[in-house]
């Protein structure tokens, strides 16, 4: 007979995944182990395998519910926002979801290629869904840029403001999250048009 779950499951599964987030931060994937894990959430080796049976398969959920986070939040701001603020409102929601998830920033970008391949195409799909809802936007907000090229360039540009501010940004410190969302999407939407007519002039 199947062992049944505990009521608190749910809660010690993302104990462990806060944990292994700021440990594969710090240490990097191959310099943390399991062990390290088990100590960080206070728990036995042997409790933890309860939860995860080995170190990949926890990387895998500690990128897969971040991105899934991720695009949730970001849907839910394209749904609730009007048109012409839409961009922003996608932005801000981003840089929301980010606080406090600074460590599952860092191993999402550092750590995805010591997962096996299957499981990696599937976290490069749920990379992929969110840069194309922001390309949507941008093509929207936009429109003169058109779908090819300068499309894909703007879209990134984007992601690299909002996605390396964590290197930088301090809370309570300078601009807020929704200014700097406001500034970024700002720059996007005055900057990108004149620009790609400079960079298709000088081609």
């Amino acid at each position: 007979m199947a062992r049944t779950r505990a009521q608190d499951y749910a809660i010690k599964q993302d104990l462990i995944l806060q944990n292994a987030a700021r440990l594969f931060a710090e240490f990097g994937y191959v310099g943390t182990s399991i062990s390290m894990i088990a100590e960080g959430c206070g728990v036995s080796k042997a409790l933890l395998y309860h939860y995860y049976p080995d170190k990949e398969t926890v990387l895998f959920d500690l990128v897969s519910m971040h991105l899934e986070k991720l695009i949730t939040v970001v849907e839910a701001a394209i749904k609730a926002a009007p048109e012409n603020d839409r961009l922003y409102a996608m932005s801000a929601a981003l840089l929301d979801a980010y606080r406090d998830a600074d460590a599952h920033h860092k191993v999402q970008i550092a750590n995805l290629t010591f997962l096996k391949p299957e499981k990696q195409e599937i976290l490069r799909a749920m990379e992929r869904r969110l840069v194309a809802l922001f390309a949507d936007a941008i093509a929207a907000a936009v429109p003169d840029i058109g779908h090819g090229p300068m499309l894909k360039a703007v879209t990134m540009s984007l992601f690299g403001m909002l996605n390396w501010h964590y290197l930088w940004f301090r809370e309570g410190k300078g601009l807020s999250r929704e200014d700097y969302a406001r500034l970024a999407t700002a720059m996007i939407v005055a900057g990108a048009s004149p620009a790609a007519q400079r960079v298709q002039e000088m081609d």
